[in-house]
């Protein structure tokens, strides 16, 4: 019920947007994060909009990163900016009914998107 696409190679200090879109779910009654999760890592909170538009990010990337949505397209986006190595990760989209930053609080996932920061 979630996509996620946008993943990719890309040198540190580039830019990359990531999608995920909908299906099957009342998308505008949910809110919805990102989440990455490295190798050898636990899966960790990203991003998150809440159904009003609210943001919260991880202290890691705010300044870099941006949640936006799209409610007529039923996607979020994930626009990354100056990036690093460090955010080398397979990228989660996720949704639930309201703006958890606790994985296991999701009822829905994306099967997850690439991203690799060459440094």
């Amino acid at each position: 019920q979630l996509q996620a696409c946008g993943g990719g190679l890309v040198q540190a200090g580039g830019s990359l947007r990531l999608s995920c879109a909908a299906s099957g779910l009342s998308f505008s009654r949910y809110a919805m994060a990102w989440f990455r999760q490295a190798p050898g890592k636990e899966r960790e909170f990203v991003a998150v909009i809440t159904i009003s538009g609210i943001i919260y990010y991880a202290d890691s990337v705010k300044g870099r990163f941006t949640i936006s949505r799209d409610n007529t397209k039923l996607t979020v986006y994930l626009q990354m900016n100056s990036l690093k190595p460090e955010d080398t990760a397979v990228y989660y989209c996720a949704a639930a009914l309201s703006h958890y930053t606790e994985a296991y609080q999701y009822d829905y996932w994306g099967q997850g998107t690439l991203v690799t920061v060459s440094s």
